[in-house]
């Protein structure tokens, strides 16, 4: 039987989602979205492309959730950005009851699915999903620190014009501007990031890092990152699909690990069969520890705010 993957929100990082996933034969898909026709009509494109790369996938576009039945990973990326006029409070809120819905919905037709959640506030949302479904903490993932280690990698390997695959960066804590970029314990073919940059420029890519975001939103004009964001989803699934065990930054919640409890934040996580697997924890030093405290108060004070 094949394995399933649902994708809640067919915009550009849902539809891009999938478009990964294709690639790497990992599921069937499904793409469930409000507005009637963009699912199926992506969909139904990404179908036709199959044939042209080799792939023996099934994808389907809906807009109804019971296509959504049987699915081993849900993946949930529909929410609103933040418009003029509105606060992060409106935003927080609106954004928890859409995914509240869709965790309930999908809950329903796929009970044993494990959940990766992209819908922004990260941290919140995810705690959202959780406790909405009653989940054990191993189902519900954010995807998060993927994506801000990737832009640090690509960053430190366009600054010293070295392959990306020789480059290893860490980014822990919430995913926003107080992420804490780990440059001890991120290296060059082993080579410490401050032995090999210069500190100006270490600084200068530790800052890049944490507005990575809001750089591309900036650049784009209306919308924000997809190709990226997306990518980590695939990555995510492929070693819980395939039981790899690969260790990544994501956002999982936290039972006393770091010190810290009752929140999802980003930290080192083992991903396997059934989600997490485990968090492993780093030996940081003084300063890593505040920076990480002070990013966990923020997260902290968001999913208090809360209503949902």
């Amino acid at each position: 039987m094949s394995k399933k993957i649902s994708i809640i929100g067919a915009g550009m990082t849902g539809s891009t989602a999938a478009h990964w996933l294709a690639e790497r034969e990992l599921a069937d898909i499904v793409l469930v979205d409000i507005i009637e026709g963009m699912p199926q009509g992506k969909a139904l494109d990404l179908l036709e492309a199959m044939p042209i790369i080799g792939k023996d996938v099934t994808v389907t576009g809906s807009n109804d959730y019971a296509a959504t039945e049987a699915s081993d990973i849900i993946v949930i990326t529909a929410g609103l950005p933040r418009k003029p006029g509105m606060s992060r409070e409106d935003l927080l809120n609106t954004n928890a009851d859409i995914v509240k819905k869709a965790t309930e919905e999908t809950l329903k037709r796929s009970p044993d699915a494990i959940y990766i959640i992209l819908t922004n506030p990260l941290d919140s949302m995810c705690y959202v999903a959780m406790k909405t479904g009653g989940l054990p903490r191993e189902r519900v993932i954010g995807q998060a620190g993927i994506l801000d280690s990737a832009r640090m990698r690509a960053f430190v390997a366009t600054e010293l014009g070295v392959s990306v695959e020789n480059v290893s960066c860490y980014v822990l804590g919430g995913h926003g501007d107080s992420m804490v970029p780990l440059t001890r314990h991120s290296n060059v073919a082993g080579i410490p990031l401050d032995q090999i940059l210069a500190p100006d420029r270490l600084e200068a890519i530790v800052e890049r890092t944490r507005k990575g975001g809001g750089e591309i939103v900036a650049l784009l004009k209306q919308g924000s990152a997809f190709y990226a964001p997306s990518a980590a989803v695939a990555q995510m699934a492929e070693a819980i699909l395939k039981n790899k065990n690969l260790v990544v930054p994501a956002s999982v919640y936290l039972e006393g690990e770091y010190g810290l409890k009752d929140i999802f934040f980003g930290v080192p996580v083992q991903l396997g069969a059934g989600g997490l697997v485990k968090v492993l924890e780093y030996d940081l030093n003084e300063n890593e520890q505040a920076a990480l405290e002070a990013s966990a108060a923020e997260v902290a004070q968001t999913t208090a705010e809360l209503t949902f």
